[in-house]
């Protein structure tokens, strides 16, 4: 049978396919802006009928009815990242939280610790081969479906076809359902004091040379670094995501990824989220390499990139350089992602820039102010990036840069990029920790 009768053979509605489900499977779900939507209405619907199915998953955008109060006894989400959407039900224990680097999150289902009985997944129309694309979804997806013992694959009209390790043959695909809506749209961030991300942007831009090549996800503090950068030249990716600020400075001839010395030529990514143009611009885009997440973000393959440059945030960072980006002291906030992948391996690229970006203060709606620099971390914080990993911080007050640093070096490092209406009072409490 050729590829094309047997898709024809194998197409079903999104009631029909979520059937296969059974009560105690474990299914994967693919993540960001390549939600399954019509999939996951239908299984919504389908739950009342199941018991115990557990889903995996790394992070989902939009509505979760999935994750909902109705849904307990039926569905269970076991999330290795949270995102806003399911926060309030991982808070309230109604989901699981695994911590785990995004680079082995693959892993987990490639070496049985999680064996899967279904995934659920979202491509692009198969090509004259009958091959289709994850689309905007590659890093985190292609290897749970290629472990699951089942795919039901919504094929959307809408998914462009990117490049690199991104492909599916439709042989592989046991339920297919036809779609055709627009893959959802992220705005860029807007969070925080728009100077203060400027003031920040522009100190992490003067660390980065020409010829870098850069991990810049999504948020206020990235995007604004993009801007920085049209002086620089033969600007490189090589990162966990991108968004729309890259298109900008490739029509500029800035970034060429000339001087990569790691796919030469390419941006390297495991997935994207963004707006209609950029979902544009990537389809069948020769420049654009999509790749697994454990090939992405792995370490030891980061560090093969000559000058790179890390750019990640945090929640809190105390005086002597650990960083919190997960929790809100114990209260689980997101999750690790690639952020110690990624500092780790610019640690260890040949001249790297591993770099962790946070304003210096947070302001409540009561208009109560704390600083994020801090003699210690919240009671029950996590540390994502030790003390012994990290290098540079920024804030909108300067560099601190902390490798090679006694911790009485750092303190004042520290205290140099906080607020200055907290200065006093945290010398005053390093030197009770006789850091100072």
């Amino acid at each position: 049978m050729d590829w094309s009768s047997l898709y024809k053979s194998r197409v079903t509605t999104p009631e029909e396919a979520v059937k296969v489900i059974q009560s105690g499977n474990r299914v994967f779900l693919t993540g960001n802006v390549s939600v399954p939507q019509k999939v996951l209405a239908a299984l919504v619907n389908h739950a009342p009928n199941l018991t115990n199915v557990e889903i995996v998953q790394v992070l989902t955008i939009g509505p979760a009815d999935y994750v909902g109060p109705a849904m307990e006894g039926h569905l269970r989400v076991n999330t290795m990242f949270i995102s806003h959407n399911i926060r309030k039900a991982v808070q309230d224990g109604r989901a699981d939280f695994t911590p785990i680097l995004l680079s082995e999150f693959p892993l987990l289902f490639k070496h049985g610790i999680l064996p899967l009985d279904v995934a659920l997944i979202q491509v692009s129309p198969p090509d004259e081969h009958g091959f289709c694309s994850l689309g905007v979804e590659v890093g985190p997806t292609k290897t749970p479906a290629e472990m699951a013992k089942v795919i039901i694959a919504e094929v959307n009209e809408q998914m462009p076809r990117t490049l690199g390790d991104s492909f599916i043959h439709v042989s592989r695909l046991h339920h297919i359902v036809p779609v055709n809506y627009p893959i959802p749209e992220l705005a860029m961030a807007e969070e925080g004091d728009a100077e203060i991300v400027e003031q920040i942007a522009g100190h992490i831009a003067e660390l980065i040379p020409d010829g870098a090549t850069m991990q810049l996800g999504i948020g206020a503090i990235p995007d604004a670094v993009l801007k920085y950068l049209y002086d620089k030249r033969d600007l490189g990716i090589h990162t966990e995501l991108f968004s729309d600020g890259v298109i900008g400075l490739v029509n500029a001839g800035v970034l060429t990824n000339a001087r990569k010395t790691l796919h030469p030529g390419k941006i390297v990514a495991g997935f994207l989220m963004g707006s209609k143009r950029l979902y544009d611009w990537v389809d069948d885009n020769p420049m654009i390499e999509l790749h697994r997440s454990e090939y992405v973000n792995d370490p030891f393959v980061i560090a093969q990139n000559e000058r790179m440059v890390a750019v990640n945030s945090a929640i809190e960072v105390d005086l002597t350089g650990q960083v919190c980006a997960d929790s809100i002291g114990p209260k689980l906030y997101s999750g690790v992602g690639g952020q110690l992948d990624f500092i780790y391996g610019a640690s260890r690229a040949k001249n790297g820039v591993p770099v962790v970006a946070l304003p210096s203060t947070v302001t409540f709606k009561d208009g109560t102010r704390l600083s994020k620099i801090v003699s210690m971390l919240k009671h029950g914080a996590g540390v994502v990036t030790t003390r012994n990993h990290v290098r540079f911080i920024v804030t909108e007050f300067g560099v601190a840069e902390l490798y090679g640093k006694t911790i009485r070096q750092r303190a004042q490092a520290l205290i140099n990029i906080a607020h200055p209406e907290f200065r006093d009072e945290l010398t005053r409490q390093a030197k009770e920790l006789h850091y100072l």
